[in-house]
């Protein structure tokens, strides 16, 4: 009697904490949320943006805004890009007037001072005190300073794509690493759960075997079990102190931050059948193609320049001022203008080996160009087929998920009422664990894979992130 009293008593302590059931994941295409197990809900992140005993709350695109003004790759790309429109300023400033103001004031050692060396003539040099001004403008020079400006104005453009594709990069560096955080501490929680369900089971089995209803094998298999999900639990602890640093670092703190993250939903990219699509897109819009572009018409246009250099330079120049004080022998004011032109002669080969150094530089980007374009291609169908591979693998392990929820109720049940061992009941465990677990890292690899397709097809990220 005393017996079947114990077995009564220890039975329904256990069912009291017995798994609930998983629910079913939600139709395909959406990302599920991880099943439940025994012990304490999952309780979905906040998301207000408020500072918490927990750390900041942080939502993607708040992240988004952080990284894009915090993070030093992209503050650097600015600056390079601002630099090369403070040269396409310089290249251009050739085709404007030169005004230059002068001002002397000499002391001849004799009244008839002349330079004797270092020169064809033998200028005279009176004393004097004079102000003036010259101005410059260049007529024509058949291109050469067109061509360079216009270079000088592409490269500033690939640099500005150069920018731009930085801060997509970034970008998507911090969608894989809030991804990855919001990953770990789902995993995190499985974890935790699973303990708590391990640690529970391990005290009924030693409640029952200090009462000679199980054997010591029982607890044995229980402690390994309780003490497996204590190293998941560690394990899931660190992945998830390695992901905050890791986010830390690409939001631009250099101190490791605490984050609690808003939950995301999946924002679906349109399941193409075909890939040919999504490439010519990425053909289209990707910013580092663009800057390549750029940087070959560039190339283009100075080998233009310096094919120009060859030819003549005709320019305007007028020069007037004023003596104040003056030997008798100079005007009290001055003034001149002309004509100036000047031909290159003979440079040793210097004209055309530049202009053909430049040419073949122009080709060199052509042909780099093309490298890149491949390997976009190559990467937009990789993508394309990660990501359906991982939708898909996210309904098979949700499926999976399901099944091991209850092959494990059927194998509590079981090993309840003693028509099982602890090995079917610990085996079921295991397995529960693990297909939560992938459920879980399925999700977010989903969430992944959508913002590397975005990435790779050139596609905005922040606006395809917003809520």
């Amino acid at each position: 009697m005393r017996r079947a009293w114990l077995i009564a008593l220890a039975g329904a302590a256990w069912a009291s904490q017995a798994p609930a059931q998983v629910s079913p994941p939600a139709e395909s295409g959406a990302a599920p949320a991880p099943p439940a197990v025994a012990g304490p809900a999952v309780t979905p992140a906040p998301t207000v943006a408020a500072q918490t005993g927990g750390g900041l709350t942080l939502t993607l695109a708040q992240a988004h805004a952080v990284a894009l003004q915090n993070h030093p790759d992209i503050a650097a790309a600015n600056y390079r890009a601002q630099a090369e429109q403070e040269v396409f300023i310089q290249s251009r400033s050739g085709l404007l007037p030169q005004v230059t103001a002068y001002g002397s004031a000499v002391h001849a050692g004799s009244e008839n001072t002349r330079l004797m060396a270092g020169g064809l003539n033998n200028p005279s040099v009176f004393s004097r005190t004079a102000v003036g001004a010259g101005v410059s403008q260049l007529i024509t020079d058949f291109g050469r300073t067109r061509n360079l400006a216009a270079s000088s104005r592409l490269q500033a453009a690939a640099a500005e794509q150069g920018a731009l594709a930085t801060r997509e990069r970034v970008l998507l560096e911090v969608d894989r690493s809030y991804f990855g955080a919001l990953q770990a501490q789902a995993v995190e929680a499985v974890a935790r759960q699973t303990l708590d369900t391990r640690q529970l089971l391990l005290q009924r089995i030693s409640l029952l075997a200090q009462n000679k209803l199980k054997s010591d094998l029982d607890v044995s298999f229980a402690s390994v079990a309780f003490e497996e999900a204590q190293l998941l639990v560690l394990r899931a602890q660190n992945n998830v102190d390695s992901a905050m640093a890791d986010l830390s670092t690409l939001l631009g703190y250099r101190e490791q931050q605490t984050f609690t993250l808003a939950d995301e939903k999946s924002v679906l990219v349109p399941a193409a059948a075909d890939v040919a699509p999504l490439i010519e897109q990425a053909l289209r819009e990707r910013p580092e193609l663009a800057r390549l572009r750029d940087e070959r018409d560039a190339a283009a246009r100075l080998a233009l320049s310096l094919r120009d250099a060859r030819l003549p330079t005709i320019s305007a120049v007028i020069a007037a001022g004023n003596a104040p004080t003056h030997d008798a022998r100079l005007p009290d004011n001055y003034s001149a203008g002309g004509i100036q032109v000047s031909v290159p002669l003979f440079a040793g080969g210097f004209y055309q080996a530049r202009q053909r150094e430049a040419e073949l530089r122009a080709r060199a980007a052509a042909e780099s160009l093309r490298t890149v374009e491949d390997n976009v291609s190559r990467d937009v169908r990789i993508a394309w087929l990660s990501l359906n591979n991982a939708r898909q693998r996210l309904r098979t392990s949700a499926q999976l998920s399901r099944h091991a929820a209850t092959a494990y109720q059927l194998a509590d049940a079981r090993y309840r009422v003693g028509s099982s061992s602890i090995v079917e009941l610990s085996q079921a465990q295991l397995e529960l664990t693990t297909a939560q677990i992938d459920e879980t890292t399925a999700r977010y690899e989903v969430l992944m894979r959508e913002a590397d397709l975005n990435y790779q097809i050139g596609a905005p990220v922040a606006p395809l992130r917003e809520r």
